[in-house]
């Protein structure tokens, strides 16, 4: 059975910092490229950064130079350093390992900035 399980979400201040996890089990986590996405009310799923199996990564324009993608592969977990926090941030974060055919996904861990 696969799990994704994220960790590390609250309640911060504008202008703080979270670091999100996730941690992976039920599949070979050196296989999957990794990404976080997010979904604020009333909006659409939006990918925030992605990490490739290459290391190669992806970031949304709005969180570029703010937010940084990392993994351990020892620990079958990615992360998600977010800095410099702003209101716009507040969402579900979600975790999500993927392939060309093939996705899984976490619970999400909510993300809420206050200004």
């Amino acid at each position: 059975q696969v799990r994704l399980v994220e960790s590390g979400g609250g309640l911060v201040q504008a202008g703080g910092s979270l670091r999100l996890s996730c941690t992976a089990s039920g599949i070979v986590f050196t296989l999957y490229n990794m990404a976080w996405y997010r979904q604020a009310p009333g909006s659409q799923r939006e990918l925030v950064a992605s990490l490739t199996t290459g290391g190669s990564t992806n970031y949304a324009a709005s969180v570029q130079g703010r937010f940084a993608i990392s993994r351990d592969n020892a620990k079958n977990t990615v992360y998600l350093q977010m800095n410099s926090l702003k209101p716009e941030d507040t969402a579900v974060y979600y975790c999500n390992a993927y392939q060309k055919y093939r996705a899984y996904w976490g619970q999400g861990t909510q993300v809420t900035v206050s200004s």
